[in-house]
């Protein structure tokens, strides 16, 4: 069996129910988690601790948050009175921790879904996506991390261009795997509105329906946009469904052509806009 699985966020009892409820077993199953494993939920070191020793059966995406955690182990972003990383930070094995997420992906194409935390931007099809994400996962696993962490945060460029080089190309790029929601046509991010599809500054569009998307029809699964709820087009899931919120932890089995939603109910973690 093969699952994607939505934004956990430090959710661990969440998690640990869900893989139950859908009798996850390592050595027969695959699962697909789709960015933010941690932070604003009470055991984010927990979910890296259930989740680490998968190995082969799980492919754990960045999201914002896991970008965050890495930053602040840096000393290059401040926490916030809402993070809920010192479990992770101020652990004995800490390094290991954020070696572990540090060798996490960004994109990852299972099944025939191309998953990513975030979006991907009308300009990028499924090949230029994946080498577009391999080119920043081997900064941040890469030797200096510390320096491209210092970088790594901003809002420009806001708009895509395949001359793009250097920092502010890395930049757009984890902006737009890990932070968008609304775009226009021709690849610039509205980095302000969190709201629903509904809500999208004019000229804009959410990013999966943004005219002439090259990854249209291309199976496409992500997170990152909890007030959608549950997302599920014939060939799109949105599966932040705000655990982390007291909505619901979702999973999608996929594998031959399947799509079976399971959720498990959530205790409310924070508050929204908190």
């Amino acid at each position: 069996m093969i699952h994607l699985i939505g934004d956990v966020q430090g959710c661990a009892q969440a998690l640990r129910r869900l893989l139950a409820e859908i009798d996850f077993s390592p050595s027969r199953d695959r699962i697909v988690l789709l960015g933010d494993l941690v932070n604003r939920g009470p055991g984010s070191l927990a979910v890296l601790q259930m989740l680490a020793p998968l190995q082969g059966s799980a492919t754990c995406l960045l999201g914002n948050h896991d970008l965050h955690l890495l930053a602040a182990a840096h000393g290059v972003r401040p926490l916030h009175k809402s993070d809920t990383i010192d479990d992770i930070l101020n652990a004995p094995d800490r390094a290991a921790w954020i070696a572990w997420v540090r060798a996490q992906p960004l994109a990852h194409l299972e099944a025939g879904w191309l998953c990513v935390h975030a979006g991907v931007v009308p300009q990028w099809g499924v090949a230029q996506t994946l080498a577009l994400a391999a080119e920043v996962q081997a900064l941040l696993r890469g030797p200096d991390l510390a320096a491209f962490l210092r970088v790594m945060y901003g809002n420009q460029p806001d708009q895509w261009r395949d001359e793009l080089e250097g920092d502010d190309r890395h930049r757009f790029v984890i902006n737009a795997l890990t932070r968008m929601r609304f775009c226009t046509a021709d690849g610039r991010l509205d980095f302000k509105t969190k709201d629903g599809a509904g809500a999208a500054p004019a000229g804009y569009h959410p990013w999966f329906d943004a005219p002439r998307r090259k990854t249209a029809g291309q199976p496409m699964a992500f997170g990152h946009w909890s007030t959608l709820g549950l997302m599920n087009r014939p060939d799109l899931l949105g599966i932040d469904t705000g655990c982390v919120w007291g909505g619901a932890l979702t999973a999608v089995r996929v594998d031959g052509g399947r799509r079976e939603v399971v959720q498990v109910p959530c205790e409310q973690a924070q508050e929204p806009g908190a």
